[in-house]
Order: structure tokens, then C-alpha cells, then sequence
């Protein structure tokens, strides 16, 4: 069943689809595709949100606009959550995992690699009993050494590449390194919307093989609760 773990199609939510026009286009694109299971990963921001609980029930109405429409039926309502100082004292941050599973997908700051990140991550995982997914591993690559891209490597998380990261060169080495090292890593579009970041499953098609495909489509059930 092929899964996109990583999509911002909920409507006015965060800087994914701007409106529910756009969310359904989105999904009909996806199914176009042959996508057949979405993970809906709208942003969660610690600092911006009033709590988990005001986030969650925002990320209900937005659904709600558009879950008796989709062209896809089968969506899981997840978060795509900031590593942040602090965050794995955030309460009840275990209910931003994926629904239905125990994965969390995470993203990492957009700055130079501290120890504190690891710390977090290493503490939600042992604290929530959660599995860590990493968002988009590859765009790390102008913020980190290569001794920091290899910390980040070494934890226990899962490793999410891009559909888009094949159509670079320097970025699909780094996917190519993960598939290769690991049996844990997962594939998502990361779409934003229809055309500038869009979903890019028929670029991953052509480029990945399928065995890898596979593969990626069976995490989601593996961590299942």
C-alpha cells in the first residue's frame, strides 16, 4: 500500500494547503499517483501552540472540511513536531503520534547540530516509549558536518527522505546512503500543494526501486499499536 508518511494537505492549518480547494487537488494529484495511504503531518511549533490538546481539536475541524470528499479514504492524522529545548516535557505530547501507531515524526532545527537535540530525542523515545521519525534527513546537509549528519544517523529513529530529494544530486547520495545502510527509513512527499511542492510520487517511482518502495510502505504497520 503506497504511504506518504509526510504531507501538509489539512486546510489553513500551517503553510500546507492554503484552502479546501487546494487539499482535495492535492489528494487527487496523490491518488493520480497511486497513492493509496496518507499521513497527514500538519506543523506543530511548541512556542506557537496553547497545547496539545488546542492543536489536536484545530487539526480535527480542518479534517473535518475535507475527510468526506477525499479521493484517498485512507488518512492518519499525525504532526510534523519542532525539536525544540524542552519539548519531551511538553504534556501529552505522545498524543501527536501517528494515529493508531507509536511513531512521532520530528524535525530537526534548521541550524547548527547541538547535543541538546539528541537529548530530546533520545528522551521522548525512552520517556513515551515512542518511535522517533526524522523529517526529511537530507536538507540537513548545509547545517551539519558529517560527523553531526552521522550522530543523527546513529540514533534508533526512523529516517524520512523526500520524494523530492532524488532530483538532486547531492541529496539523493545522502537517500541512497540511508537506504543502503538501513532498514529504517520511510518515504513522504512533504507536498505543500499542487504545483511548487507538490507530491512528486512519479519522480519517486522512476528513481527508487521497489523493494525499497516496499519497504517503506511496511513501517507504518510494523509500529502499529
Amino acid at each position: 500500500m503506497l504511504t506518504d508518511y509526510h504531507c501538509h494537505i489539512l486546510p489553513g492549518i500551517d503553510d500546507g494547503a492554503e484552502n479546501t480547494e487546494t487539499s482535495l487537488k492535492m489528494i487527487e494529484m496523490m491518488k493520480e499517483q497511486g497513492v493509496e495511504r496518507i499521513v497527514s503531518t500538519s506543523h506543530f511549533y511548541s512556542h506557537r501552540e496553547k497545547s496539545v490538546a488546542d492543536f489536536i481539536a484545530k487539526r480535527k475541524a480542518a479534517f473535518n472540511k475535507i475527510k468526506k470528499k477525499m479521493a484517498i479514504k485512507n488518512v492518519l492524522l499525525g504532526a510534523e513536531v519542532s525539536i525544540e529545548h524542552g519539548i519531551s516535557e511538553l504534556p501529552d505530547i505522545q498524543k501527536l503520534a501517528i494515529e493508531g501507531t507509536n511513531i512521532i515524526l520530528m524535525e530537526l532545527p534548521y541550524r547548527p547540530y547541538a547535543k541538546w537535540m539528541s537529548e530530546e530525542i533520545y528522551n521522548i523515545a525512552a520517556e513515551y516509549k515512542l518511535v522517533v521519525m526524522l523529517a526529511h534527513v537530507h536538507r540537513y546537509l548545509p547545517y551539519y558536518s558529517k560527523d553531526e549528519i552521522e550522530t543523527i544517523f546513529s540514533t534508533d529513529a526512523i529516517l524520512q527522505i523526500n520524494n523530492e530529494a532524488f532530483t538532486s544530486w547531492k541529496e539523493k547520495k545522502i537517500a541512497k546512503r540511508v537506504m543502503a545502510d538501513s532498514d529504517r527509513f520511510v518515504f513522504g512527499s512533504d507536498s505543500h500543494n499542487t504545483d511548487s511542492r507538490r507530491p512528486n510520487w512519479d519522480i519517486l517511482q522512476k528513481k527508487a526501486k521497489a523493494d525499497a518502495i516496499e519497504l517503506s510502505n511496511g513501517i507504518l504497520d510494523k509500529y502499529k499499536k
